[in-house]
């Protein structure tokens, strides 16, 4: 027989009950965020720097309005520099003139660093690691850019300056801006897009592809490959020098590569139609996404679903499959195929293309480009993520070969006054709430206290997060007094 008292006993432990925590959702949700030729950011060359800050501000508050968790920011178009570089003149597209100061002078990727992490995203800085000039420039070019510096190893193909793969000098000239960035910043990734050698052009009499103008680097190899397998050999050699470096430098630094969406063409069979990234940018990108010379490849998939020539799933599935090193796969997505593009796409196609992407294993999430679509709400895009498949935020997936420990449980401090505060080395954080017997979606932040109404809640919960989004197990605070 149960008495009174016992049920009273009861019912006072019933009352202190928590419910099991929600699972924590992973997927990784970036945008590109594209300076080259003001496409996202800034809108003009002219600005102040305080509309600069302003509009970056504006930018990543939608991100985060719309339930993404990381921006890809290019912070290097043209051997340029969106940053104060000792190495690389400041860049035209954000000061109006390259080599000119921003006045006042500020610095855009710690500025982007700090407001991303205070709103809950990673920040990963874009470099393009071989285009010198971009037509887009309408300037002179600045005395210590490379063509000026270093004008041998430069070459025009086409309306672009690139700077030729073949040379060592060029090689170690992008490597040291990189490391550069990864030590002087508080950055979570590093991230390097589709341009390898450049795409073909074409001359404009004979419409004949010309080939790219690397005679003097391949006259000085002496070895016994063709000049095509040369060519991908020093890509090759690049991209593993370059991720074995960063690692050295700060291991939890993500490296991630873009690349054009098909491997070859025929690859998967059905896929008929496409640039052969393997003989026309002698990029071997399967080679590195086997060898695991990355964190994460985000291919290129910029087709729609229905088109058979180049088909979505099918490409994304192909990648899928040959992750042989297990790394993360995080798809790229035409977005702004919502405003620019023929025909233009419904928000529906980017929609679909989400969620074919969750249904895929070994998928892990989406990167957009760019953040324009998002910031024109193109075709209605904001609602149809926001307020749907993007409805609740989500923690970027983990990346435990980044981290030899795991983080451990945040200490609490107090929880009195409405106010919870907890002590951890972890830099980042995810909150829940419990509410009438209810936990609230986990929520991102890089606080280290939390203020809560107390009234009618039943506790918080609190997870710590690692460099490498690894997360502890959760600090769990009940009904205070």
């Amino acid at each position: 027989m149960i008495t009174g008292v016992a049920i009273l006993a009861l019912a006072m432990r019933m009352q202190t009950m928590l419910p099991p925590l929600p699972v924590i959702p992973r997927e990784f949700r970036g945008v590109w965020v594209t300076t080259v030729d003001n496409i996202d950011w800034p809108s003009k060359r002219t600005l102040s720097t305080a509309a600069q800050q302003a509009e970056l501000a504006k930018l990543l508050d939608k991100a985060q309005a719309m339930h993404l968790n990381a921006i890809v920011f290019q912070v290097r178009p043209s051997a340029d520099a969106l940053y104060p570089s000792k190495l690389e003149p400041w860049s035209e597209f954000l000061t109006g003139k390259q080599g000119q100061v921003p006045s006042p002078s500020w610095d855009p990727i710690a500025f982007a660093v700090r407001e991303a992490h205070k709103r809950g995203l990673e920040l990963h800085c874009w470099f393009n690691p071989y285009r010198a000039l971009h037509p887009a420039q309408k300037g002179p070019v600045a005395s210590n850019h490379i063509s000026k510096t270093n004008p041998g190893v430069v070459k025009k193909y086409g309306p672009f300056l690139w700077m030729d793969p073949g040379e060592p000098d060029v090689q170690r000239r992008t490597e040291e801006v990189i490391l550069d960035v990864v030590r002087r910043y508080d950055v979570d990734g590093i991230h390097i897009d589709d341009y390898f050698y450049p795409y073909r052009e074409k001359d404009p009499k004979t419409k004949e592809n010309i080939d790219f103008p690397d005679g003097a680097s391949w006259s000085r190899y002496k070895g016994g490959l063709s000049r095509g397998d040369w060519r991908r050999k020093n890509v090759d050699d690049f991209i593993e020098h370059l991720y074995g470096a960063i690692k050295r430098e700060k291991r939890w630094v993500k490296f991630g590569i873009s690349p054009f969406g098909i491997y070859r063409p025929g690859m998967p069979a059905g896929i008929k139609a496409g640039v052969d990234q393997y003989a026309d940018l002698y990029a071997d990108a399967l080679k590195w996404y086997s060898k695991g010379w990355c964190d994460y490849f985000a291919p290129q998939l910029y087709w729609p679903i229905s088109q058979t020539p180049q088909a979505y799933e099918a490409l994304l599935q192909w990648w899928a499959v040959n992750n042989d090193s297990h790394r993360h796969l995080w798809a790229g997505n035409y977005t702004s195929r919502l405003f620019d593009g023929s025909p233009v796409w419904a928000a529906s196609e980017v929609v679909d293309q989400i969620r074919l992407t969750r249904e895929m294993p070994g998928a892990g999430g989406n990167i957009h480009f760019s953040m324009k679509a998002f910031l024109l709400d193109s075709g209605g895009i904001d609602e149809a993520l926001a307020d749907g498949i993007y409805d609740k935020p989500a923690f970027v997936p983990a990346s435990p070969w980044l981290a030899s420990s795991r983080p451990v449980v945040p200490k609490l401090e107090s929880s009195k006054d409405g106010r919870v505060v907890w002590s951890s080395s972890s830099s980042s954080f995810g909150v829940s709430v419990c509410r009438m017997g209810q936990w609230s979606v986990w929520k991102p932040t890089d606080a280290h206290e939390l203020s809560v109404d107390t009234e009618g809640l039943d506790g918080v919960a609190v997870v710590a997060f690692d460099r490498a989004q690894q997360q502890s197990a959760p600090l769990i605070v009940r009904k205070w007094r």
